[in-house]
């Protein structure tokens, strides 16, 4: 059944206009009053709805049921992401929100080769969340993971140090722990890792100065996208 995110206030029996992405996918699979959908508002649970109007810009549908059917993850892990280029970063909060990350901080690194600030941070920033909003969508998770405004690594890393939960750096260093072993317990942990080319080592040693732990992937040296999705594997389905 079709799902759509729908961020108004919803209770059974409601007749609402659905906000215009929605109603423009609708739209898109031509659907038809009496069809049936499921809306969510990203505060947990669905709802199931009816389309009771078809306009030429606007759809009306009726609230039905709550459903409190939650599919997230465990364990809340967070992404401290040293934002890849291209279109490499939209794939990450796409596989990052399927795979259940809680939330995703783009962060400038000194290899980053994506700079981004003031307007145009702003439009890259809500055109992530929109990329997690559909994945939510699209993989059935009724809560929608937070992209955060890009923010330079000092700054990301100021952001979380007063955060509860674990706090790892994905680091090739000698003496790094498997990041499942140094992740531990089932509390919240906060993932950092690079851009293309990795943090520096001066960046490495800021991130152990806030309180970040050094941990592993493995030997391989994993494309800035790849690690986020490795990171997420082990820890969510652990």
């Amino acid at each position: 059944m079709p799902r759509f995110h729908c961020p108004l206030p919803l209770a059974p029996g409601a007749v609402l206009a659905l906000p215009p992405t929605a109603a423009r996918h609708v739209q898109v699979l031509r659907l038809q009053p009496g069809d049936a959908i499921t809306l969510f508002d990203g505060r947990g649970g669905e709802h199931a709805a009816t389309v009771t109007r078809m306009g030429r810009s606007d759809v009306e549908v009726e609230v039905g049921t709550h459903d409190p059917v939650e599919r997230e993850a465990a364990r809340a892990v967070h992404l401290i992401v040293g934002m890849p280029a291209n279109e490499r970063m939209d794939w990450l909060v796409e596989k990052a929100t399927e795979l259940g990350a809680a939330s995703i901080q783009p962060v400038a690194a000194a290899r980053s080769v994506l700079k981004l600030a003031g307007e145009r941070a702003a439009k890259r920033q809500a055109h992530w969340q929109a990329i997690a909003v559909a994945a939510c969508e699209q993989c059935g998770r009724n809560r929608v993971p937070t992209v955060h405004p890009p923010l330079p690594l000092a700054e990301g890393l100021r952001s979380v140090a007063q955060a509860d939960g674990t706090r790892l750096v994905l680091s090739l260093r000698p003496g790094s722990r498997p990041l499942r072993d140094a992740a531990g317990g089932d509390g919240p942990v906060w993932v950092l890792h690079g851009p293309e080319g990795g943090l520096t080592a001066q960046e490495e040693d800021a991130a152990f100065a806030a309180g970040f732990a050094p941990a592993s992937l493995g030997a391989r040296v994993l494309r800035a996208e790849t690690a986020s999705v490795a990171a997420l594997a082990q820890l969510v389905f652990a």
